[in-house]
């Protein structure tokens, strides 16, 4: 999974995480990768946004999210 493209969203502030995850999702092709820490509500708000858009994804280990 080196070669895929990653936003790490250690450190991003609630309020950012929609804007950022769509626009990341929105403008690069898969397989993509998201890495959303041990925070509670961060894997809740990048979930909603996936949903939203019906863009498949697979969650690995706690933190981390592969979209297909």
């Amino acid at each position: 999974m080196s070669n895929i493209k990653t936003l790490d969203l250690h450190g991003v502030k609630h309020a950012d995480v929609d804007r950022l995850v769509e626009n990341f999702v929105l403008l690069n092709n898969p397989p993509l990768k998201i890495i959303t820490g041990h925070s509670d509500k961060m894997p809740k708000l990048v979930k909603e946004v996936l949903d939203r858009h019906d863009i498949k994804w697979e969650r690995w280990e706690n933190a981390v999210w592969k979209i297909l």
